[in-house]
């Protein structure tokens, strides 16, 4: 009787790591790998010795040192006798802000327009048509300069807000609207356990934890659906859960709003929202706007009409078809290309110094460069600001894609 075994296993040998395909791969690829390190490495050294032998060496101690220049749209506290890492900072937070500005409108605008050009209206579907081929196929550099002009030649200057019959007039005497930017009310905190920016963590905190306990509580509603069939109302639940602590919080911390009074030539008071932002914001937000539309355009088209069908014969109307049946499909198709725009916006905001808007590039990447000298130290912090910003946006989009896909069972 023979008996059937296993074949003995052969023992590793080096010749394996050419010779047998389950090797070879990770050979070839670890090759490639040292090769591309000793390149880099050749190719930093090979910059240090040139630096050396010209008298030049890496340094950031500038950084420490007196920027001298003013800023005059910031977030933060500074003049002109902070250091340019102060300055580098209020670059930053100028950066972020208008790209989060803008991601948030090109995605509304976006989404509108792209649903929009599939409306059985023909006037609204061509008027959509036109929008998107004429801001996309147009530099968002040009639009830029476009907007900032019409801002600066028809919005009328402070001056013209003087007078016992003004030319121009405040906007429920709490908004203006001037050449030199927008000026609105801003709120304080007149008696918070914090000083400054810790009322505005501890109001970050609340609306962090109010988002968390809303996602709860939308989990456990889908949960007693699943095993009873009735979905409990969450709306009322959500609606406490995001406003009670919030307008608690601002009752305990005794929140005023500093209104904009125009004192001498100027307003002041309030928040200043100078031209250049509104510019680059809506410029970015408007251009990129065009692109998303089209996603979200062929994101809806890839779903099968069937669907559409099959919610009307329940009984649902269009716009409930759209936002119940229809978009959250589309999600999956439109988000991987949403990930580019939205990088596409954080890249696009460093044409702001074409409109004297001081972000990152314009502070870090400008005036400090010019300054200081220090081309390769700052071309370096760019590069490295702009990568890890990228790689952020895209990790949490890929997140919510991967919550969104899908699911196998």
């Amino acid at each position: 009787m023979t008996t059937m075994t296993d074949p003995p296993q052969e023992s590793f040998r080096l010749s394996m790591l050419l010779n047998d395909t389950r090797y070879r791969s990770y050979t070839f690829q670890f090759i490639a790998l040292i090769a591309l390190i000793s390149l880099i490495a050749y190719l930093g050294s090979n910059l240090v010795q040139n630096l050396r032998a010209a008298g030049l060496n890496i340094s950031y101690e500038f950084l420490g040192e007196p920027a001298g220049y003013d800023i005059n749209q910031r977030l933060i506290e500074y003049d002109s006798q902070s250091s340019h890492w102060r300055a580098s900072i209020v670059g930053i937070l100028n950066t972020l802000l208008v790209a989060f500005l803008a991601c948030v409108t090109a995605t509304i605008l976006g989404v509108a327009a792209g649903v929009l050009r599939l409306s059985n209206n023909w006037l609204v579907r061509k008027l959509m048509a036109v929008y998107v081929e004429a801001f996309r196929n147009v530099p968002v550099l040009i639009w830029i300069i476009i907007i900032f002009t019409v801002m600066t030649a028809v919005l009328p200057g402070p001056r013209a807000f003087r007078g016992d019959d003004p030319a121009a007039s405040m906007v429920l005497d709490m908004f203006a609207f001037t050449n030199r930017g927008v000026y609105v009310p801003a709120p304080e905190f007149t008696s918070g356990i914090f000083q400054g920016a810790g009322n505005w963590l501890v109001i970050l905190a609340s609306l962090v934890a109010s988002l968390f306990i809303t996602r709860w509580n939308v989990r456990r509603a889908d949960q007693v659906q699943e095993a009873t069939g009735q979905r409990p109302n969450t709306l009322w639940a959500n609606l406490a859960i995001w406003f009670v602590p919030l307008v608690a919080l601002c009752w305990i911390m005794g929140l005023t709003w500093n209104y904009p009074e125009l004192k001498g030539f100027n307003f002041a008071g309030g928040w200043t929202i100078r031209g250049s932002l509104i510019a680059l914001w809506f410029a970015l937000a408007i251009y990129t706007g065009a692109f998303i539309a089209e996603n979200v355009r062929a994101g809806i088209q890839a779903i099968s009409k069937g669907q559409t069908e099959a919610a009307a014969s329940l009984g649902l109307r269009p716009g409930r078809i759209m936002n119940l049946v229809i978009l959250p499909q589309a999600l999956r198709v439109i988000i991987p290309p949403l990930i580019s725009q939205y990088l596409n916006i954080t890249k696009n905001s460093s044409l702001a110094i074409a409109v004297g808007y001081m972000d990152i590039t314009g502070t870090l990447g400008g005036i400090t460069l010019n300054q200081t000298g220090r081309a390769i130290e700052c071309v370096l912090l760019l590069m490295l600001f702009y990568l890890i910003i990228s790689l952020s946006i895209s990790a949490v989009m890929n997140i919510y894609n991967n919550a969104v896909k899908l699911k196998e069972r």
